[in-house]
């Protein structure tokens, strides 16, 4: 399968069978996560792998986020401030954009593992922390329910702009 092709397949997968992920799965998806290219190589990136269901259904239970989707895996994609490359310009931490880019490969190497996710960036990042236990140094940036998909993509999935409505060349 060719990259567009890969990129082409991917969807936001909003429910997941009961099917477990098999550890080297999870260890390809952690793999994909580890080549991601981060802000001067610092790698800020803290993954908290999430297989028990009961707390993957606390997210849910105490107000955090309602879009667990049942998934069998979640995966907390954070980053360490204290790790992160500052640009010296404006101070602006790059560690968000060094956690987008980790997410985003994870995402695309479940597609090629047969697997669906979607990335959840609506959650309540105060109660993640609590019933996560996440330390105070680390930023949450996305949830990324993980599974085997029990769906099809929706209709929406399929429909794009044009590529000349967000371009521009030479000036805006």
């Amino acid at each position: 399968m060719t990259f567009l092709e890969l990129a082409e397949k991917r969807y936001s997968c909003r429910k997941f069978s009961d099917r477990e992920v098999e550890e080297e799965k999870i260890e390809a998806l952690l793999k994909a996560a580890q080549l991601a290219p981060t802000a001067v190589n610092f790698q800020p990136q803290r993954i908290l792998v999430i297989t028990d269901k009961e707390k993957i259904k606390s997210l849910d239970e105490n107000g955090c986020t309602r879009y667990t989707f049942n998934a069998p895996l979640m995966m907390v994609v954070c980053y360490d401030k204290g790790k992160s490359w500052k640009r010296s310009f404006d101070g602006k931490d790059e560690g968000i954009v060094d956690a987008s880019i980790i997410t985003t490969h994870m995402m695309l190497e479940a597609v090629e593992l047969g697997l669906g996710s979607t990335w959840v960036g609506a959650f309540d990042p105060a109660k993640a922390r609590e019933i996560l236990e996440v330390p105070e140094n680390y930023e949450i940036v996305s949830l990324l329910p993980i599974g085997y998909p029990a769906m099809e993509p929706s209709e929406r999935h399929h429909k794009r702009i044009d590529i000349s409505e967000f371009t521009f060349r030479n000036k805006f």
